[in-house]
């Protein structure tokens, strides 16, 4: 006759066959008519389970229980282990070092891990170090197998008043990946002069073996560093950066007349950022009449998109602010009278919306994280000069002005009423962008100069006797001026000039009669596709497509600088701060 089972210990055991296995731990016993192996099994492995009566408890273990019943000793791998989890923090988070010696970290892992010895600063310093040591080498053998490379630059001052340098590079893989990385971030002393930086950037290519590998170097509109990157100091292509250009270019339009509307919207804002009383009546207003609750956006001098966005959000709110101003329970007669705007400038607001939000759609592309390229440059500033700058009949005379204004100063600053303009590094690339090749924002015989000097580019890599052509120079003679070529194109023909397919021609005219893929579509993906139909090209659109449009990459090392050169880590040398952010930017 069998037991029946009244033992509690068959609450937390399975009986299979003569064997019984815990529901907890799986451990397996054999049974014999007899539980006592069974509780002294949870007596022992599970004592959280058993009452002091020595009874079985149902009750929720504590957090203290269940860590006795889990101790483990902490041994020298597990300790490593730990150490190199804390340093990853550190660089991932950006962290600052004496993170260890804090006494609330310290309770955490003396709570977590009783047995670890947390290491000391200097000892995380070091391995910070072998870290940045291992990981530059890692990076070293990358760019390596790099056939051209295009750097980013720019200067920026931390909290501590210690300028840096910052250097990004950038090159395109055998597989047709673009990848990015910091190089460095130095302290820069002394006089910034144009020889002072092309010295120090030519150090760094030096340092990381780039020599004759760097085809162009991305900066700002700065003198100091446009001179640096002169072809008399430096051996590549110096190309600006496109979204500060575009910036320059509609601050003189702001120049003209809305830098009064820019300056009285601030103004207004301002008073709403800094008065709790204005901010919860605004809060009120826009609720009593229906409008999303959204907080006044001021504009930034640096940054000319956050004057966009103030103007669409007061737009949006205006007579949520109207109303407010209008309250003397809130707002005073005389700050009111200060504050209130014209109509004329609520217009005016309202009027630019269409062709502010077009230039702000232009700097946020361009300036977009990954893949895009100086082949985007000009399609965009055509773009942006024959469609959303174009004065029409129904703009008023302030927007009609200040559209004028910017297109002038694009054309001026993107010298697209020049010569050279049509052989420079954004053209070349423009032409090896599937999505832009056939170049419809030329002329025909600007399209033949362009044309002409791509054939000449690819035929000298072929025959590997290229040397990097300086943006708009014309060491082959094929870039002639276009008034050259207007009257023989028009008499000839467009394609006169390729007319006898063989070799480079031939490959150029097949590409060039491939459908353009979507503008959507990402250049290096249409490359990797169908490089091996078009070789020379090919190698050719590795080099170009590889150049950012923006300097923007060396920007965004400045937030991360900013977490990492901070008043409380203001010990931190050049040195340590130079490993913490390459760290955390190449992790």
């Amino acid at each position: 006759m069998k037991r029946s089972r009244r033992s509690v210990a068959w609450d937390h055991f399975d009986l299979k066959g003569d064997l019984v296995y815990c529901r907890y731990c799986k451990a397996v016993y054999k049974y014999n008519s007899s539980t006592t192996q069974m509780m002294y099994h949870l007596n022992n492995a599970h004592p959280t389970l058993v009452n002091n009566g020595g009874c079985l408890s149902q009750s929720q273990p504590s957090i203290d229980s269940v860590l006795a019943r889990t101790s483990r000793s902490c041994n020298a791998q597990r300790a490593e282990k730990i150490t190199q989890l804390i340093g990853k923090m550190i660089e991932m988070d950006a962290k600052w070092i004496s993170v260890v010696e804090g006494k609330g970290f310290q309770e955490l892992i003396q709570f977590l891990e009783p047995e670890y010895r947390i290491p000391s600063r200097r000892t995380m310093t070091r391995l910070i170090e072998s870290h940045y040591e291992e990981r530059k080498q890692e990076l070293a053998t990358k760019l390596s197998t790099a056939e051209k490379v295009a750097l980013t630059t720019d200067c920026w001052t931390a909290l501590t008043t210690e300028t840096y340098i910052t250097i990004t590079c950038h090159y395109i893989s055998d597989d047709w990946q673009m990848n990015s990385a910091v190089l460095l971030t130095e302290s820069l002393p002394g006089r910034h002069t144009a020889d002072h930086l092309a010295e120090k950037l030519n150090e760094a290519v030096g340092e990381w073996g780039l020599e004759d590998r760097v085809i162009a170097c991305v900066h700002d509109n700065a003198a100091n560093i446009v001179a640096a990157n002169n072809p008399t100091r430096v051996p590549w292509i110096s190309s600006p950066c496109f979204a500060h250009t575009l910036q320059l270019a509609i601050n003189d339009g702001f120049a003209l007349y809305l830098h009064r509307v820019i300056s009285a919207a601030s103004k207004l804002v301002s008073h709403f950022n800094h008065s709790a009383t204005a901010t919860k009546a605004l809060q009120k207003k826009q609720e009593q009449m229906g409008l999303t609750t959204h907080r006044l956006i001021q504009s930034c001098k640096t940054r000319w998109n956050y004057v966009c966005e103030m103007f669409d959000r007061l737009v949006e709110q205006r007579w949520a602010v109207v109303a407010v101003l209008s309250d003397r329970n809130v707002t005073k007669l005389q700050d009111a009278r200060i504050l209130e705007l014209r109509d004329e400038y609520w217009q005016l607001m309202e009027d630019t919306q269409p062709v502010l939000s077009a230039l702000k759609c232009a700097t946020t592309v361009m300036s977009a994280e990954k893949d895009v390229s100086i082949s985007n440059i000009y399609p965009v500033t055509f773009g942006l000069i024959n469609i959303h700058l174009m004065r029409s009949e129904e703009d008023g005379h302030r927007l009609g002005e200040f559209k004028e204004k910017v297109r002038s100063s694009l054309i001026k600053r993107m010298n697209v009423h020049s010569d050279e303009f049509v052989s420079s590094a954004s053209m070349i690339s423009s032409m090896l962008d599937p999505r832009h090749k056939h170049l419809g924002f030329l002329s025909p015989p600007q399209r033949v100069v362009a044309s002409a000097k791509l054939v000449n580019l690819a035929e000298a890599v072929e025959t590997s006797e290229v040397a990097i052509p300086q943006a708009g120079g014309d060491e082959t003679g094929v870039a002639a001026s276009v008034s050259h070529f207007s009257a023989m194109a028009h008499l000839l023909g467009d394609h006169y000039s390729t007319h006898c397919e063989t070799g480079i021609d031939a490959e150029f005219q097949n590409f060039l009669r491939e459908t353009p893929p979507p503008l959507d579509c990402t250049p290096t993906d249409w490359w990797k596709d169908n490089g091996p139909r078009f070789p020379k090209l090919a190698r050719l659109a590795q080099r170009y497509l590889c150049i950012p449009a923006t300097s923007v990459p060396s920007e965004r090392v400045f937030s991360a600088a900013g977490l990492t050169v901070t008043r409380m880590r203001s010990r931190l040398t050049p040195e340590h701060v130079n490993m913490l952010i390459f760290l955390n930017k190449n992790g």
